[in-house]
């Protein structure tokens, strides 16, 4: 299972509309579902450079850390500047079920993917019943 939670979001979105300024810069967006016997997290990154980006697993929790550095060199005068540079980081949750030590991570086309198998202890399992030897029969 996966779980997500930024507490500041909300806030943010909140004071975007109201100011038309963002508080913090943008998070990454991401999309997760599961395949098979896999969870499969698509994190939008465009303009990174794959050498920028930190992934940590600490206690289920995935930390995903990148920097998008602004192409205009110091000296140059800005005319426009829309696009978020700095820092971004984002935290997952992921689940007990979740085998944290065979993530697998690839970039391509400014998009950061993660495969999370998930654990076999918590993969569904058929349970096979034995025959009994004798039948027992009921006295009336």
């Amino acid at each position: 299972m996966l779980m997500r939670t930024d507490p500041f979001r909300e806030f943010d979105r909140l004071a975007q509309q109201v100011f038309g300024t963002t508080t913090r810069p943008v998070a990454m967006p991401m999309d997760a579902y599961r395949a098979g016997d896999d969870f499969v997290i698509h994190f939008d990154l465009p303009g990174i450079d794959p050498e920028t980006i930190d992934l940590n697993v600490e206690r289920n929790v995935l930390s995903v850390h990148a920097e998008r550095r602004s192409p205009a060199p110091e000296s140059a005068e800005m005319i426009a500047s829309e696009r978020p540079v700095g820092r971004f980081s984002r935290q997952l949750f992921l689940g007990e079920t979740l085998d944290t030590e065979r993530i697998d991570a690839s970039y391509d086309a400014g998009v950061l993917t993660l495969r999370v198998p998930v654990a076999e202890q918590a993969k569904p399992r058929r349970i096979r019943i034995a025959g009994g030897g004798g039948r027992k029969q009921l006295s009336t």
